[in-house]
């Protein structure tokens, strides 16, 4: 194995994909930390918006300091690292997916959390293009430090395609379960920890879609009472305008549910995810920018994904005993 700036990039890559989606409407940022002997010290992620970024992630783990958790915000612990830690990364490295912001938002920039915690090198994946965010990359040189990238460029802007769009419009993706044999109905398919992931993007998103016919036959209740979060607002597609009102998702407060014959309604929301099989993922494919596919181990009799598009893979992640697949329609799709 040849351990280089590309192979310590992927390790920070990797974690940040875990909390894809969940971060909205923040990009995920994957960083790693080295020190000055090569020693991997941490390597963490932005986790959801309002919380630490991947930077000051990294060094509290670094640092080993979980109490400086029980100071209630990230404001407080960036700045109490720096009062009572300042310089002791000297020699250090660490690599971030993406160019650290140089702005003041729920915590003081991370290009100076870098420069006052003492940082030798800083190595991106690709810079970043928001305006209220950038300048980190030249504040961190005009301070000494050895800046070095971009790493991994097209695979950091993968990671951040969610953002990319719903910051210009909106993102959609459609999450379909699986079996190993491509079978998607008969019950549950997906273990615990993905179903518990499926409620956490639920609690992100602003719009979930589902079909009429899904509706009636699973009355579901789309919420996101695995992790006590927030539920989406629910389009149900469908030519027939009469439900059972008894219908769980019906029951759930502080969500709107439109009944609709198109998808119209969705110039309202930004970040909206589909639910459903293979006449959704049909009627639903201008729409989709990626499918999010959970593929459980096990294998049954059933219905199963017969669509004809092109489809790349962005990433693939284990979670349990199931796989995750982050899935794009290829150019000829």
């Amino acid at each position: 194995m040849v351990i280089n700036h590309e192979f310590y990039m992927r390790l920070a890559l990797q974690e940040a994909w875990r909390y894809q989606i969940l971060t909205y409407p923040n990009p995920p940022v994957g960083a790693l930390i080295l020190d000055k002997n090569g020693k991997i010290l941490a390597i963490e992620a932005h986790r959801k918006a309002g919380e630490e970024h991947a930077e000051l992630r990294a060094v509290i783990a670094a640092l080993n300091l979980p109490q400086i958790n029980e100071l209630p915000n990230p404001d407080s612990r960036h700045r109490t690292l720096i009062e009572h830690h300042k310089g002791a990364f000297e020699g250090c490295t660490i690599y971030t997916t993406l160019e650290p912001c140089n702005h003041y938002g729920s915590t003081p920039p991370c290009s100076l959390l870098l420069k006052e915690m003492g940082f030798s090198r800083v190595l991106y994946g690709m810079r970043d293009h928001n305006p209220k965010a950038i300048g980190g990359n030249a504040s961190l040189q005009e301070a000494g430090i050895e800046v070095i990238g971009p790493i991994l460029e097209q695979e950091c802007r993968d990671l951040i395609t969610p953002f990319l769009k719903w910051q210009k419009n909106r993102f959609c993706f459609f999450k379909i379960a699986t079996t190993l044999n491509g079978v998607y109905d008969g019950g549950t398919i997906s273990s615990l920890p993905s179903r518990t992931l499926v409620h956490q993007m639920r609690d992100r998103c602003d719009l979930l879609i589902i079909g009429g016919e899904t509706v009636r036959n699973d009355r579901p209740t789309l919420d996101a009472r695995l992790i006590n979060g927030k539920a989406p607002d629910v389009l149900i597609l469908s030519h027939e305008k009469t439900f059972d009102q008894t219908i769980p998702l019906f029951q759930v407060p502080n969500r709107t549910v439109y009944i609709e014959q198109n998808l119209d309604k969705i110039d309202a929301y930004h970040l909206i995810m589909i639910e459903g099989g293979e006449r959704m993922l049909e009627s639903t494919a201008h729409l989709i920018d990626w499918v999010c596919l959970f593929e459980s181990a096990q294998m049954r009799s059933g219905k199963t994904v017969q669509y004809s598009a092109d489809f790349e893979r962005v990433h693939t992640q284990p979670l349990a005993s199931d796989i995750i697949e982050w899935i794009k329609k290829g150019e000829s799709s």
